[in-house]
């Protein structure tokens, strides 16, 4: 009988988790990626409990959990230092089953690697998509600089400015401005604690969340012109924009050291793709629905791509009718996370006076009534469940009593 191939190409956490997922289901996998290396771009990664459960799919998040930090109370603030809003962790893990966890990039890389065999990664390998393939006929073809590659089934994972999506879709007009610039870090330790936070401006925000081992992950994001750098250096940038916030953010920009800071512009699929496949090609991750950063969505999003796909494009399955359920299940909630996360970013970039009053306050007003009634904006995001026959053995129905 003849082995089911599947190329990936790209290997951030979308790709590397379809690669494992796929692998676990006997399928012989291939992931070709462009840099010379795995290292990761991005500091830090918060994974919610529905790409929780989409790791324990594939046997790893119970590895993930204990080694990230869970975390603990926190809350949006204002620039002063004022709560706007605070979360309690367990209320938020008893109603989506599970915590929200934090850790390294990288960590998270090495495991989804470790389900790998050793040779089905090859950096260095620029891939180009030459014909997607028809599902029950010819196979997809990819070029690499080595030779061209057959397989049964690609999976298009190479980010925001997939080359793979403008194969598929070369009418589609593709990503756009959102009008923000983000910078991430990863700073040490700053000699105390702090609960979890977030803070919105005028038109930017700075989140600091304590990582397990001590050190501290940040981000922020503005308003910015696209293209827009720092006249001198980006650390300096942070101390104008975010110097005179409350603590501990002066004192995280202070640690942190220049060539550990990260800025991209945010680009968003703002107009969804018409299918998230053609042929025996699909897409994954940002390739397929890249969204703002505003609901902390964007690699979690991928993660429920991977194991979804796995679900339904089996080795010895029908494949064109496996693609087809991939999209039909994954479009519509990937298209709804883009549209939420640009309403957050709409919030997010309030700038006059009054409008960030009203939008405070209504905050404010929401938290003093509940804190159920915040948790609620992340009902049917947090709360998603993978398909359930996908379940290794071990789990129970698809939920654990201590995720």
């Amino acid at each position: 009988m003849t082995t089911s191939r599947a190329v990936v190409i790209g290997s951030g956490i979308g790709g590397l988790t379809a690669a494992a997922a796929l692998h676990g289901s006997g399928w012989q996998v291939t992931v070709l990626e462009r840099a010379a290396s795995l290292e990761p771009v991005g500091a830090g990664i918060s994974l919610a409990p529905n790409s929780q459960r989409a790791l324990d799919v594939i046997g790893l998040g119970d590895e993930v959990r204990s080694l990230a930090a869970w975390q603990g109370d926190g809350g949006m603030r204002t620039p002063s230092g004022r709560w706007l809003a605070r979360t309690d962790s367990n209320a938020a893990a008893e109603r989506f089953g599970g915590p929200l966890v934090l850790l390294h990039r990288a960590v998270l890389v090495d495991l989804l690697r470790s389900r790998l065999p050793e040779d089905a990664v090859r950096t260095a390998t620029p891939a180009r998509l030459v014909d997607p393939g028809r599902a029950g006929g010819s196979p997809a073809l990819v070029r690499t600089d080595a030779g061209d590659i057959e397989a049964d089934l690609v999976i298009g994972a190479d980010g925001i400015g997939s080359a793979v999506r403008t194969a598929l879709f070369p009418r589609h007009p593709g990503p756009s401005y959102s009008g923000f610039t983000t910078w991430r870090v990863l700073a040490p330790g700053v000699g105390r604690t702090f609960s979890s936070h977030e803070t919105w401006g005028h038109g930017e925000l700075w989140g600091s969340h304590p990582l397990k081992d001590g050190g501290i992950y940040a981000y922020a994001a503005a308003l910015a012109p696209a293209g827009a750098r720092a006249a001198d250096d980006e650390k300096a940038e942070l101390a104008r924009r975010y110097g005179d916030w409350h603590d501990p953010i002066p004192a995280v920009v202070a640690a942190v050291e220049p060539d550990q800071i990260l800025r991209h512009d945010v680009y968003h699929l703002a107009d969804p793709l018409p299918a998230f496949h053609r042929g025996r090609t699909v897409l994954v991750g940002d390739a397929a629905h890249a969204m703002g950063p505003f609901l902390g969505q964007g690699g979690n999003q991928a993660v429920e791509d991977a194991v979804v796909l796995a679900h339904h494009v089996t080795p010895d399955g029908d494949l064109g009718a496996g693609v087809a359920a991939y999209s039909a299940a994954r479009h519509p909630r990937t298209t709804a996370m883009v549209r939420k996360a640009a309403q957050v970013s709409r919030m997010v970039g309030l700038t006059g006076a009054p409008a960030v009053a009203l939008r405070n306050g209504l905050m404010s007003a929401v938290s003093r009534l509940g804190p159920g009634l915040v948790l609620r904006t992340f009902d049917g995001i947090c709360d998603w469940r993978p398909p359930q026959r996908t379940y290794a053995a071990g789990t129970r129905g698809g939920q654990r009593t201590r995720p």
